[in-house]
C-alpha cells in the first residue's frame, strides 16, 4: 500500500535570503502620467507589496500558521505518467457521518484558498471531512515532467487521493480550474464514486436541443434579465479585453516561465492583478498578498509550473469544453457570484447534471472560498442538509 506521510511546510533559510535580495535589487519599470489599471498594475502598488515583501513579511510566521493545518504527502500515478507527489491538508470530522469532500483550487489559487472554511465546515452540520490538495505542478505537489497532463489526469490523481484516503464516495466543491477537474471527476467516476459536486465557475454554455432538448426549449422561451444581460455582457468584455494572461499561458508558457522564474516582483504583478481585478472589492492585505504570492515562489515545481496547465488544456480545448459542459449523472450544486470573470444564466448551468441547488449571491467574486467562505460554507450546508436533495448520498454518513 502506497504510504501517506505526515508533511511540514519548511523552506530553507537560504531561499528567504534569496527571496529578500532579488526584492531589493528589482529593476522597476517607468509608468506613463494619468493611465488606469487598463494597463496592468499601477507601479505604486507593486512597489509598495515588493518593499513590504522584502522588509517587513514574516514568512516564518506565516509557514507556522499553514503548519497548524495536518498535512501530508502521497506519491499518486496517472495513467501514461510517472508518480507525482502530492501534498494535501486533510482534516476529519469528529462528528459521526460526516461527509467526505474535496476541495479543488485553480489559478492564481492554491491550497490556501480552501483554508478558512475548514473549521466551519468540519464541525458544522452537516459535517464534512474536508481534503485540500496541491495540484501537481501547484504548490508542495510535484511537478511532472512531460508534456500531456491536462484536466483528465489531474481527475485521476484527486480520484486515486480520495481513495488512497478511504473515501470510496465523497462529494467534492471547485472553482477555476477547480470546476473543470471536479467535471472531469464526475466524468470519469460519477454516479459510483463522486456523487455530487457544488461549483461557482460559469463555464457552461447554452444549452443543445439534441443533447437537453427541454432545457434548450426553456432557455429559448425565457427572456434574460437585466441583471444577466448585464452578466453576458460582463462576460464577454473578459474575453475580449482580460484573457491576455490565459493566451499566453496557453500558448508560450516556457517563454512566460523565465521572467516568473527568476523575479519575483515580475510573479507579484502577474499574481496580483489578478487578484485585484478578480475579487469583489476585497480588502486584500499586503500580508495576505505575500503569502499567496510566496506560495507560488517556493512551490516545489517552480513559479511557472502552474500556468502548463492552460498549454495542456488548450491542445484539445473544444473538445473537452464541451465534454465537461455534458449532462453526467451527478448532483450539482451551483454558486454564483456576480464579480466571477464570467456570469451566465443559471438556468444554463441545469445542462450539467442533475441539478440540485442553486443560488445566486449578493456580492463575492472569483475566489469565494477566500472572499466569502461563509456564503460557500452556507452553500454546501444547504445542499446537503437534512431534507435537501443531496443528503444521505454518501454511504454512512447524514446530517445532524
Amino acid at each position: 500500500m502506497p504510504s501517506i506521510r505526515p508533511f511540514k511546510i519548511a523552506i530553507p533559510d537560504s531561499r528567504l535570503v534569496d527571496l529578500k535580495e532579488r526584492l531589493l535589487r528589482t529593476r522597476y519599470q517607468d509608468e506613463l502620467k494619468g493611465v488606469s489599471r487598463e494597463r496592468g498594475v499601477p507601479l505604486a502598488d507593486i512597489k509598495r507589496i515588493a518593499n513590504y515583501w522584502a522588509t517587513m513579511f514574516d514568512w516564518r510566521k506565516r509557514e507556522a500558521v499553514l503548519n497548524q493545518f495536518p498535512q501530508f504527502a502521497t506519491d499518486i500515478t496517472a495513467e501514461g505518467f510517472d508518480p507525482v507527489t502530492v501534498h494535501f491538508i486533510h482534516v476529519k470530522s469528529t462528528v459521526k457521518g460526516a461527509i467526505p469532500m474535496i476541495f479543488v483550487h485553480g489559478w492564481p489559487g492554491s491550497f490556501l484558498e480552501g483554508t478558512k472554511m475548514i473549521a466551519p465546515l468540519t464541525e458544522g452540520t452537516p459535517a464534512f471531512d474536508i481534503v485540500i490538495p496541491s495540484l501537481p505542478n501547484f504548490g508542495f505537489s510535484g511537478g511532472i515532467s512531460k508534456p500531456g497532463f491536462s484536466v483528465d489526469q489531474h481527475a485521476e490523481v484527486l480520484h486515486k487521493l480520495m481513495l488512497r484516503l478511504g473515501y470510496d464516495e465523497y462529494v467534492s466543491q471547485g472553482g477555476d480550474w477547480g470546476a473543470f477537474i471536479t467535471r472531469a471527476m464526475a466524468s470519469a467516476y460519477s454516479p459510483h464514486h463522486l456523487k455530487a459536486q457544488h461549483l461557482n465557475l460559469g463555464f457552461y454554455g447554452f444549452s443543445s436541443f439534441r443533447k437537453t432538448p427541454s432545457l434548450f426549449l426553456q432557455a429559448m422561451l425565457t427572456p434574460f434579465t437585466a441583471k444577466e444581460k448585464a452578466g453576458l455582457e460582463k462576460t464577454a468584455k473578459f474575453f475580449a479585453e482580460g484573457n491576455g494572461y490565459g493566451a499566453i499561458q496557453s500558448t508560450r508558457p516556457q517563454t512566460l516561465g523565465y521572467g516568473l522564474t527568476d523575479s519575483p516582483v515580475g510573479l507579484l504583478a502577474w499574481l496580483y492583478e489578478k487578484l485585484h481585478d478578480w475579487a469583489d472589492e476585497y480588502p486584500w492585505t499586503e500580508d495576505e498578498i505575500c503569502t499567496w504570492v510566496s506560495i507560488y515562489w517556493f512551490s516545489s515545481a517552480g513559479p511557472a509550473a502552474s500556468t502548463r496547465l492552460y498549454y495542456e488544456f488548450q491542445q484539445d480545448i473544444m473538445t473537452t469544453i464541451e465534454r465537461l459542459r455534458d449532462w453526467m449523472d451527478v448532483k450539482v450544486g451551483f454558486g454564483q457570484f456576480p464579480n466571477d470573470v464570467t456570469t451566465l444564466p443559471l438556468l444554463w448551468a441545469k445542462q450539467l447534471g442533475r441539478t440540485v441547488f442553486q443560488r445566486e449571491h449578493p456580492n463575492g467574486g472569483h475566489f469565494p472560498a477566500w472572499e466569502k467562505p461563509e456564503y460557500v460554507v452556507a452553500d454546501l450546508r444547504d445542499m446537503f442538509g437534512r431534507g435537501r436533495r443531496a443528503e444521505g448520498l454518501v454511504k454512512g454518513t447524514y446530517p445532524l
